[in-house]
């Protein structure tokens, strides 16, 4: 074996990974959702408890201090944010560099998991890690196969379409592509889509720069803050995933949580 591949396994082994968990208040539809008991944990404990189980370093990024109280109180780590942040990204990049200075140490890649996933797989988390073995990797994100038409016209539920690299090429809330002279209810059978899974890494050098370039067109007409960084020419490599996304949005995904058994 080469000195050169050596050299570059040592630094893929040794990699410093941090997941960072962005974790606000004031949601318009769900305000306090991460302190929602779930099970007799709060929303934000269970996220946190499923990212240590892969992660060494965890810690939650708040604005606020009764969330920051919460995870003080299970043993958690975590910082405090500005509130002006637009995106948990934004969270993500300032939190990374408060919890370099805590930990004395610095991070090659950060980790972004949403702090409304209670149910997030630790397989999910392991996927994207292992997406940094490849040396190019700027930003990852998993996706999941689609197996219902539902779901292909669902607006809230994000596709991508993907490039022969495993790249994402664009994300929509319309079901891209279009099939054209096929009925809506045949889709699913005749095109695989795939629905992203709102998982995010990023190299630390790649999220301080994506959070300072400006909002584009592309990101404003779909509300979809990924497709700022396509149209910048950043690379987002996709992993894929058979597991579902279960985010709380809204007291009544509660609800529909415990339909299918989960609580």
């Amino acid at each position: 074996m080469s000195q050169e591949i050596i050299v570059f396994l040592h630094k893929i082994l040794h990699m410093n990974f941090v997941a960072i968990i962005p974790a606000r208040y004031a949601s318009t539809r769900f305000p306090g959702k991460p302190l929602v008991r779930i099970n007799g944990k709060t929303m934000i404990n269970l996220v946190y408890n499923q990212a240590i189980k892969v992660f060494q370093d965890v810690y939650v990024a708040t604005d606020d201090k009764r969330i920051f109280d919460e995870v003080i109180s299970f043993g958690g780590k975590v910082v405090m944010t500005k509130k002006k942040h637009k995106s948990g990204t934004d969270r993500c990049a300032e939190a990374v560099v408060k919890i370099e200075e805590v930990e004395q140490k610095t991070f090659d890649v950060i980790i972004n998991i949403q702090g409304d996933e209670p149910f997030i797989k630790t397989e999910q988390l392991s996927e994207i890690r292992k997406i940094f073995r490849f040396k190019k990797t700027q930003i990852a994100t998993l996706a999941k196969p689609i197996n219902n038409k539902d779901d292909i016209f669902n607006p809230n539920k994000p596709k991508l379409i993907l490039n022969n690299k495993n790249e994402a090429i664009y994300f929509s809330r319309f079901p891209l592509p279009y099939l054209r002279g096929v009925r809506n209810d045949r889709w699913v059978s005749r095109h695989l889509y795939y629905k992203h899974i709102g998982l995010y890494g990023y190299r630390k050098d790649i999220l301080a720069e994506i959070t300072k370039i400006e909002q584009t067109p592309l990101e404003k007409a779909e509300s979809l803050e990924q497709l700022r960084w396509i149209e910048h020419g950043y690379k987002i490599k996709v992993a894929f995933t058979e597991h579902e996304s279960i985010s709380i949005d809204t007291p009544k995904d509660l609800d529909k949580v415990r339909q299918i058994g989960l609580l």
